[in-house]
Formats: structure tokens, C-alpha cells, sequence
């Protein structure tokens, strides 16, 4: 047997049926629905488990295997020892915006860090194959997105993905790089020194089991991660074979936006994100572009500068803008309480009432009344 510290007996039984050869998320999720928790899975005899759709005489043999195996143990041995977090979907610190989505990993690995701001993500993914064109617009927009406190999103793979990683951590902003590996396996291995990078300013994420090597399957599965991590999804270069579309294709089906950058007219490297666009994408030119669309977060989140953030839009504002954004109370209160919290001369702090107002972030309301606007 195994070496066992005191783990969570839940958590155990999580990674146990994670484990488990051949069951995907869906089936995962339709177990839990037809029995609970993980635990109550491994309790159910093999006739209750081969009730639940998609799950056959095989699938249920191999969960009853895995109920007395030590393969758990070991994996969450050697999580500890490189410094792996296993995060539940119960988890109060699994990512919200993830949880959401209709298939959301059961169990997600992470080394590194997740923080609160992260839930201001934008992907940035494609081509493998891109132009200088396509790693330029890449690494600018990364850039400009972190410069604004939003967390970059992408896979870690060649091209587009390693190039907006890179711009996110020269403006010394955060990233997260969701792998179709596990996260004790870097893939591609050149990539190695770019994951310790990425580390040190976000975190590796994946659903698959810590030393999963690179099945071509898996990296289609991950993409729904990257958009459920997001806000929403920009595709900076993707030809009409791209797997880039298919984490667009996830954007639409969980709700995100989805942004596109145009290329050149006849470059085919390009030919899928014009698709996008003639389909209803939004084409942009800037990082303001994105900024403007995005809606309402779920919940208050607070930036990396420690300041309350209702929407993303928030980020695009001035320094005078922002202060007296920060003075606008989420519950009704008066215009003349702002004028006396503000060392800003009367009648510049009511003009930028006024822009305030205009970009949708506050409402005045009758009586002389103020108030954050979320929407």
C-alpha cells in the first residue's frame, strides 16, 4: 500500500473517479446527478452504475476497480511533492466562471496560483503556424490587456498561445495557461522554461491526471476550459482548420464574447477569423474595443490594484475617472456625499459624473441620488 497522509477521504474519492480509464466529464456529471457524490459513486453496486447513460459493463468495472486502488494515493503524493492544488468543483476557490459552463472538469489541477482578480480573464488563442503579423498582434494585445489588469488566457502551445503569454509577463501582468497535458508534463517540452514563467505569474491548469502525456483528443477537450476561464475569447490568427475555432465555437455555446482581429485580405493564415467576423464575431482593432463590450461580471471582483470592479469596462477608465468611481456607493447615496469625499473641484467631479454616467457605470437617480451601475 501506498504511503497515505491525512487527506480528504472527499477529495480521495474525487481524484479516484477522475482517475477512472475512459470516464469523461459527462459521464462524471451525469453520476453525480444519479448519485451524489464521488463517494456514494464508489458505493453503488454494478448494476445502479450501469443505469446511468454511457456507462456500459466496462466503464463499470473500471470504477469498481478503482475503488480499493492506491492509484489516488499516489497521485496526490506526488502532487504534493511539486506543488500541485487539487481544486473540486464544490471547492469554495475553484474558478466560478468555470463552474458555470455545461461540462465543467470535476477536478482541476494547479500549480501555481489562482486569485480573485483572474476572474477578469480574456483567452487569447491561435494559429501554432502564425505569421510575425500574427505574434506581433498577439503579444500587443496581451500586453495592453495586462496593462489594464486583466488576466491573459491561453494553452501554452506553439505560436499564438506562447506569444500571448510572453506579452502578459513583460507588462509583468497574469496569465494562465490551461494544458491539454497534465501539469507535470509540459507539452511542448521547449516550452519548460515558458511554464516555470507562467508559474511564477499565474498558474498551469489542466483536468488531466499529473503526468498525462499529449493525447490529440485532449487538446480540443482543454479548450472549453481556456473560454470557461474567460470573459471572453480573442482570436488573433486562425486558419479554417484551426483549432482556435473550436475554442471559439465553446465561447459562443457558454455565452462569452467572442473577438476577432482581422488579417490580410488574402492571407489564409487568417481565413477563419474572417469567417468569425462575417458570422457575427467583433471584429477589433484595440484592446478598448474588447473593454466596451464586455458585460457585467457575476459577482464584484477585486483588481490587482485591490480596486472593486462591477464590469470590465471599469479598467478603461482615467485616473480622476476611476477615483470617482471609487466614491459611488453600490447602494443609492448623494451627489452632494461625493462632492465632500472628493478633493476634486465641484465642478469637475459633476462633468465626470456626467461620463461616468455615459459609459453606463452609474446612474443618477431622482432626488440627487447616485449609484453604481453593474449592468
Amino acid at each position: 500500500m501506498s504511503f497515505a497522509p491525512n487527506y480528504d477521504p472527499e477529495l480521495l474519492d474525487a481524484l479516484r473517479l477522475s482517475l477512472t480509464r475512459g470516464l469523461g466529464p459527462i459521464a462524471q456529471i451525469r453520476l453525480r446527478n444519479r448519485f451524489g457524490s464521488a463517494g456514494e459513486i464508489f458505493q453503488a453496486s454494478r448494476e445502479e452504475l450501469m443505469s446511468v447513460e454511457g456507462i456500459g459493463p466496462k466503464l463499470a468495472s473500471a470504477i469498481g476497480r478503482q475503488r480499493n486502488s492506491d492509484q489516488a494515493v499516489e497521485e496526490l503524493n506526488s502532487c504534493e511533492q511539486l506543488g500541485v492544488d487539487l481544486l473540486r468543483l464544490e471547492d469554495d476557490n475553484y474558478p466560478d466562471g468555470l463552474r458555470e459552463i455545461p461540462d465543467p472538469p470535476q477536478l482541476l489541477y494547479v500549480r501555481g496560483s489562482l486569485t480573485d482578480s483572474d476572474r477578469l480573464g480574456i483567452g487569447i488563442v491561435g494559429s501554432r503556424r502564425c505569421t510575425l503579423y500574427g505574434r506581433q498582434q498577439a503579444e500587443r494585445f496581451a500586453r495592453d490587456l495586462s496593462m489594464a489588469g486583466i488576466t491573459v488566457i491561453s494553452g501554452l502551445a506553439r505560436g499564438i498561445d506562447a506569444c500571448a503569454h510572453r506579452g502578459a509577463m513583460e507588462a509583468n501582468g497574469r496569465t494562465l495557461a490551461v494544458l491539454g497535458t497534465g501539469v507535470g508534463h509540459i507539452y511542448p517540452p521547449e516550452h519548460g522554461p515558458l511554464a516555470e514563467e507562467v508559474i511564477a505569474h499565474g498558474a498551469l491548469i489542466s483536468e488531466a491526471c499529473l503526468r498525462q502525456a499529449p493525447v490529440p483528443g485532449l487538446f480540443p477537450q482543454r479548450n472549453r476550459i481556456i473560454s470557461g476561464l474567460s470573459q471572453g475569447v480573442l482570436i488573433v490568427e486562425a486558419a479554417r482548420n484551426s483549432g482556435a475555432l473550436h475554442t471559439a465555437r465553446h465561447a459562443l455555446e457558454q455565452g462569452r464574447d467572442v473577438f476577432v482581429i482581422p488579417g490580410r485580405l488574402d492571407s489564409a493564415a487568417s481565413e477563419g477569423c474572417h469567417d468569425l467576423v462575417r458570422d457575427g464575431a467583433q471584429l477589433v482593432r484595440h484592446v478598448d474595443d474588447i473593454l466596451e463590450t464586455l458585460g457585467p461580471l457575476t459577482q464584484p471582483t477585486i483588481s490587482p490594484e485591490g480596486k472593486t470592479v462591477l464590469t470590465p469596462r471599469e479598467l478603461n477608465l482615467n485616473e480622476q475617472e476611476r477615483e470617482l468611481l471609487d466614491l459611488i456607493p453600490l447602494e443609492p447615496g448623494t451627489v452632494d456625499e461625493v462632492l465632500r469625499s472628493s478633493d476634486i473641484d465641484d465642478a469637475r467631479v459633476l462633468s465626470t459624473l456626467t461620463v461616468l454616467e455615459m459609459k453606463r457605470l452609474i446612474r443618477r437617480l431622482p432626488g440627487g441620488y447616485v449609484v453604481r451601475d453593474p449592468h
